[in-house]
């Protein structure tokens, strides 16, 4: 016999100071027209120009030249840092310019060497201590990660990630956003993830409160050593659980679930939803681990800090051109060159992050305090903390092995709870988003200490 589960047939009944609101509730994400110029706004011309300049630095190598005016980190660093003065200035100073950097030693670095990432900052008007960081790692490599001299373009390993986010901070340099948004080239990636940390640490320093870091790394690629040309398809990975979880914090989550809910797992569901309604033909495969199997990238070092981040990378990877020193052998051409990079698919990727970096500002800081209850009754009352500036909330339920959220019902922004009739709390995942008056909504929070930003 087939069951019909009431919350197919939901009847909402409110706590509190929520309103319900109609059955046909507002449609998740309402369309806003600014995301969709942002998107149009993307260029491949420019994104190919970028990558050009990199690639002509000959290597870009954490260890290389630093004096040269046209060769080595140091050139690549300082051409990076005049292009976000450019943008600023075409903007009327909307870009503030920091050069972090520390001093590594390590077993890719047996020298002290300076790791300087190339920072550019867009305040919010609203919200500037919110911040939404986007990445992407400067320095090339070839196959022995110790040769400092020899040519690495790194072309798409990494230059297609930084291309990315100079194209997004073009674009979005001429809209103004409510959350601040980070710009960062970083260096040092491949001589163990260096970059990322004097980020992190310059965010400590700064006062920063990181919403979320969007790590692009070999995103420009649409032919895979598989033989597979896919150039609708990006991968993004989140972790299941959060880094820096503690051990009573796993075990009340082994219990009660959790482990598909991180605000990193979060952050990919929020990032799939806006491709599928702005980005023509480009579809998020969402990958459930950190990064690739036994690799890594500039993402780990924010989520070390409890930081959400994610990864974003290209569908099929060609191996033949990562980490490869400029050779033919066989008749295949090994080497990260230029005539690997798939612009048009590059600045669909592009796209992407655009829009989410906008999507993500202009929306309310994620809610707080989200949490369940409801054992042995045959409703779920979701709870969450006032929050100023919201001007409503949805609350959302999916089946525990749905991958993306199903159900939602929206209430007022004065409510902090929310009572479901009728949907038993132990067949569910439940979460909360928080949504601006224009419509911006922000990713979805699990309850508790599992989904918390």
């Amino acid at each position: 016999m087939n069951l019909i589960r009431p919350s197919l047939l939901l009847l909402l009944s409110i706590a509190g100071l929520a309103r319900a609101a109609p059955d046909a509730a507002p449609a998740p994400f309402p369309d806003q027209p600014a995301l969709r110029e942002i998107a149009a706004a993307v260029s491949a011309d420019e994104l190919r120009g970028t990558i050009t300049h990199l690639v002509g630095f000959g290597t870009r190598h954490t260890a290389s030249d630093t004096a040269s005016p046209t060769r080595g980190i140091g050139a690549a660093r300082r051409w990076v840092q005049s292009r976000f003065a450019a943008i600023s200035r075409d903007c009327g100073g909307c870009l503030q310019v920091a050069t972090p950097s520390q001093t590594f030693t390590g077993p890719r670095l047996p020298q002290p060497t300076e790791v300087m990432d190339i920072v550019a900052v867009q305040r919010g008007t609203t919200d500037p201590q919110r911040v939404i960081v986007i990445t992407g790692h400067l320095d090339s490599r070839v196959g022995d990660v110790m040769d400092a001299t020899s040519d690495a373009p790194g072309a798409n390993d990494d230059a297609s990630g930084v291309a990315a986010l100079m194209e997004a901070a073009r674009v979005l340099s001429k809209h103004k956003l409510r959350a601040t948004v980070v710009y960062a080239a970083l260096s040092g990636e491949e001589q163990g993830l260096y970059g990322g940390k004097v980020l992190v640490d310059h965010a400590k320093v700064e006062g920063w409160q990181v919403q979320a870091d969007l790590n692009n790394d070999i995103v420009g690629n649409s032919r895979g050593q598989d033989g597979v040309h896919d150039n609708g398809t990006v991968r993004v990975f989140s972790e299941g659980t959060k880094a820096v979880e503690t051990p009573a914090q796993a075990g009340k989550r082994r219990y009660n679930g959790g482990e598909l809910d991180s605000p990193s797992r979060n952050v990919a569901r929020f990032i799939a939803t806006l491709s599928e309604r702005y980005v023509t033909n480009l579809r998020v495969q969402m990958v459930y681990r950190t990064d690739r199997y036994g690799r890594g990238g500039d993402q780990v070092p924010f989520l070390d800090a409890g930081i959400p981040a994610v990864r974003v990378t290209e569908a099929h990877e060609d191996y033949t051109r990562q980490h490869q020193a400029l050779r033919t052998e066989g008749g295949i051409a090994y080497g990260d060159t230029i005539d690997g990079v798939d612009f048009p698919y590059l600045a669909q990727v592009t796209r992407l992050n655009a829009v989410t970096l906008a999507a993500m500002a202009n929306a309310p800081q994620p809610p707080k305090g989200v949490s369940i209850s409801g054992a042995v009754t045959p409703d779920t009352t979701v709870q969450w903390q006032a929050q100023p500036g919201v001007a409503g909330w949805r609350v959302w339920w999916r089946e525990t092995t749905a991958p993306q959220w199903q159900h939602s019902r929206h209430v007022a922004g004065d409510a902090t709870q929310l009572v479901l009739k009728n949907v038993v709390i132990d067949d569910w995942f439940f979460g909360v988003s928080a949504v601006s008056a224009d419509g911006y909504e922000s990713p979805v929070v699990f309850p508790g200490d599992p989904g918390s930003f």
